[in-house]
């Protein structure tokens, strides 16, 4: 069978191992897996999602609401924009595929750092575009700038950046844009933004400041991390509206399920919930830093809900992947990114304690 030849040099992306996987693979039980691998909200999520799913279920015959009013509603209130500003895809890695779709021709150059998250490059090598990096592993913005003399014609800035943890100051990020043509198109990838402003308010942006002031900028948000809805796929989109116009053209009918609509737009309702999940992630995130410390392994300060563990030469964050898999730890090996390194997830108080307990076995 033959496929379009941009295909042959995609890497395809590797998600986290499930914790089904793990319990097959490894004849560990379920319930004595600990998955600190996929960046989710320890907590679950918010209560009153949980009510207002129950309520639903006897509605799974319907389709969903094709505009996803209710949604658009709650967002545009809450970032103080219009709905025809908003576009709301199953998670925000779908509107970075509308993005590519939508803009990217064979042969255009899109911007990225060194270290940054996977699907940015293998959207834009599917259309055959042509994707520049930073020599970078944090965001430099330094380095993005010498790089804009390629035209780039899309640019990508994740701010909390996945998979490092670094964050950039707002006012740095809006000195970049200044210097960026007007028929670039740059993304803002907030996913973990809600960390980052919790931590430092100096990195939060704001959409309307960003897409005001910069109208060749989208900002991409998600529910999948702080909101605690990574199994519900729920993202979106804060554009002018000729970009998000655009967009919808590429967007398929009925791309958001009833159940992942209702639990977004009542998710936003609980701000309450969002902040305990960052209180608790900072603190529990002290106690990584200074076991890291302890045995002697450097990390990457962290604005998002993950840590990255950096370590020497001498030592195989993939050997140490693989021993914490067989105790039933699974935490994310860097080695696709080309990075001897761990990300570990802030988890709950105990199974921080498990980690710290197993990796200091196998540290020995």
């Amino acid at each position: 069978m033959r496929f379009r030849k941009e295909l042959e040099k995609i890497r395809i992306y590797e998600a986290g191992k499930p914790i089904e996987l793990i319990a097959r693979d490894y004849s560990v039980a379920e319930n004595e897996i600990i998955k600190v691998a996929s960046n989710e909200n320890p907590f679950g999520t918010s209560p009153k999602v949980k009510a207002k799913i129950a309520e639903l279920i006897g509605k799974m015959h319907r389709y969903p609401d094709d505009g996803c009013y209710a949604l658009k509603t709650a967002l545009a209130e809450k970032y103080s924009v219009g709905g025809g500003n908003i576009v709301i895809g199953s998670g925000s890695d779908q509107i970075f595929e509308f993005i590519s779709h939508a803009l990217l021709e064979r042969g255009d150059v899109v911007l990225q750092n060194k270290i940054t998250f996977a699907m940015y490059a293998i959207y834009s090598a599917q259309i055959g575009a042509v994707t520049i990096t930073t020599d970078t592993n944090r965001h430099d913005l330094r380095a993005f700038e010498k790089l804009l003399a390629k035209n780039p014609r899309l640019i990508y800035i994740c701010t909390p950046s996945n998979p490092y943890g670094d964050a950039l100051n707002k006012e740095e990020v809006f000195a970049f844009l200044d210097k960026v043509s007007a028929q670039t198109l740059v993304v803002i990838d907030g996913a973990y933004m809600e960390y980052a402003a919790f931590k430092d308010p100096k990195k939060r942006i704001e959409p309307k400041e960003l897409i005001d002031r910069f109208p060749n900028t989208i900002y991409a948000g998600t529910f999948s991390k702080a909101y605690g809805l990574g199994g519900m796929r729920v993202g979106y989109g804060i554009a002018q509206e000729d970009i998000i116009e655009a967009l919808h053209k590429i967007r398929a009918p009925f791309n958001i399920t009833t159940l992942s609509l209702a639990a977004a737009s009542e998710a936003l309702s609980d701000g309450e919930f969002v902040a305990k999940s960052a209180e608790h992630n900072f603190r529990e995130m002290a106690r990584y830093e200074s076991f890291a410390r302890e045995i002697g392994l450097e990390y990457e300060p962290s604005y998002a809900n993950f840590i990255t563990l950096l370590f020497p030469q001498s030592r195989s964050a993939s050997e140490a992947a693989n021993a914490l898999l067989k105790r039933g730890m699974i935490a994310r090996d860097l080695k696709s990114y080309d990075l001897n390194a761990l990300r570990v997830t802030i988890g709950l108080e105990s199974e921080n304690d498990r980690f710290f307990k197993l990796f200091r076995e196998y540290w020995r």
